[in-house]
């Protein structure tokens, strides 16, 4: 859900164990996650790509600035998070963005996560090993 707050609009994302509180407001394309930069928080390039993936997408690359407090999962489904987020607040930017997003698929909330482990076997699907003799 996404609403306008006296920071921008704010939206939050979700990704496997991963939350994202996003604040979006016109700007010169800064991004701060967790207190530090882009670059900083994120090493792995392809991170970095999907959160930019819905600026690349609507052309607003360096038209908005972004704040975001993530927290739980990893890097890879913090990235996933953030990239829900950003779009959902797109959305209530504008209304015009919502069909090219939505055609990208990043305002569906990706529902995989890690399948539980289950009782008398070491893993989810793993079984103990089996001997005949």
């Amino acid at each position: 859900m996404a609403t306008k707050t006296d920071n921008g609009l704010y939206a939050t994302g979700r990704r496997k164990e991963s939350t994202a509180r996003v604040w979006l407001k016109p700007g010169t394309g800064q991004m701060t996650v967790n207190g530090r930069t882009l670059d900083e928080y994120f090493g792995r390039e392809t991170s970095k790509m999907i959160i930019h993936q819905p600026l690349q997408v609507l052309e607003q690359m360096g038209k908005v600035d972004l704040t975001v407090n993530v927290r739980g999962g990893g890097l890879s489904g913090q990235a996933g998070a953030i990239r829900h987020g950003l779009s959902r607040a797109l959305c209530k930017l504008n209304a015009e963005f919502r069909p090219p997003l939505k055609k990208a698929g990043f305002l569906t909330r990706d529902a995989r996560a890690v399948e539980r482990k289950k009782y008398g076997q070491p893993g989810a699907r793993r079984r103990f090993q089996f001997s005949k003799r």
